[in-house]
């Protein structure tokens, strides 16, 4: 940079830029888009109804304080609403929760496979990320606190994991938390929630209610299928729903983006659809891949991680370019470190057994 124009602040021009999943195929009448982990049954119709209602009054600004649809939330979840920050989907809630607690010279911690919006959102906040190795593509709980120093402030955890599936069981996110100084801030990332079925899984209510360093993420983009309105929300103690407050936009979730998210809330029959649909199909497309001869990493939401031999004419790279040709698009997950696998999302039971067919001829299979 030269000094007679603008710099942007230390560290920015150090951040790879998130891509998201391609979302089409070039001459392919027919697209299944299957890279963003995107519900397959879509949102609920009362919430498309509820978004639709609002059209007469764009003119109007939404409620700052979002406190309907907190309160819609706290209902469904029991809990406090007074302790609930809503905001434009998770992405903004990560890097509103970095602006916050992160400063120049802090660490932040996340692991291998995790996240890509983490590092993004601790070197925006000028902070240096530091990577916990994992095992068998699963956080591990030791390896985070062998990488805590003085300077560390926050620890992410995706739990369930994007773009693994995997995650920990909730005795070992209590034994993280134990571990850990008071002074930092634990930051579970439950967009997945919804879809485990574990008897040995939490996703972070729990410990949030009883601890001051704990808070939880959650967001309506996946099993609630409102992945194009951008809302998330925050379950936290009081003191650091405080503070977000005092930083995050004051009107940072749009009116239909809110009257969607509650009637979604109002609606778990719809919920639990969506999970039962997924809980149908994601042990049959496992098994039908590892069929195959593929690997698949064991996952409790509602993608799977393929991987790949490194043979040529067999790669991951390859098989996506055949799938893409037939309109079935999946998620490269290089950035991730995973230069040999792909992601893909559980898709309409069209699209999940079209995916195994062209995985089969592309492989050669005789499964």
């Amino acid at each position: 940079m030269t000094a007679n124009r603008p710099t942007p602040r230390p560290g920015v021009l150090d951040i790879a830029a998130y891509v998201p999943g391609k979302s089409s195929a070039p001459g392919v009448a027919k697209v299944f888009k299957l890279s963003s982990n995107e519900s397959p049954l879509g949102p609920s119709p009362k919430a498309i109804e509820a978004y639709r209602d609002i059209a007469g009054h764009l003119q109007d600004y939404p409620d700052g304080a979002a406190t309907d649809l907190r309160e819609a939330i706290g209902k469904a979840y029991g809990l406090d609403p007074a302790r609930i920050v809503c905001g434009a989907g998770s992405d903004d809630l990560i890097n509103l929760v970095a602006r916050g607690y992160l400063a120049d010279g802090d660490e932040a911690i996340y692991t291998t496979h995790g996240f890509l919006m983490y590092p993004i959102a601790i070197l925006g906040a000028g902070a240096k990320p530091v990577v916990a190795a994992e095992k068998n593509f699963t956080a591990d709980v030791d390896a985070i606190l062998a990488c805590v120093t003085p300077k560390t402030k926050m620890v992410f955890i995706a739990n369930p994991n994007n773009p693994t599936g995997t995650y920990l069981p909730f005795d070992e996110i209590k034994r993280l938390h134990a571990g850990l100084p008071p002074s930092v801030l634990l930051v579970l990332d439950a967009a997945y929630a919804e879809y485990v079925r574990r008897n040995d899984y939490e996703a972070g209510i729990e410990l949030v209610a009883t601890s001051e360093n704990v808070m939880m993420l959650r967001t309506f983009s996946k099993i609630h299928g409102l992945a194009a309105l951008r809302l998330g929300w925050i379950y936290a103690p009081a003191h650091i729903v405080d503070a977000l407050n005092r930083i995050r936009g004051p009107f940072n979730v749009n009116a239909p983006a809110s009257a969607a998210g509650i009637a979604a809330m109002r609606d778990m029959a719809h919920v639990e659809t969506s999970a039962n649909f997924n809980a149908k199909w994601l042990p049959w497309l496992t098994e039908e891949l590892t069929k195959l001869g593929l690997t698949v990493t064991p996952s409790v939401a509602n993608f799977l991680l393929i991987h790949f031999p490194e043979t040529p004419g067999k790669t991951a790279a390859e098989a996506d370019a055949f799938l893409t040709k037939r309109g079935l698009v999946m998620r490269r997950v290089a950035a991730y470190h995973l230069p040999n696998a792909l992601r893909m999302s559980v898709g309409s039971e069209e699209a999940n057994h079209l995916v195994i067919a062209a995985l089969k001829e592309f492989l050669g299979s005789k499964a």
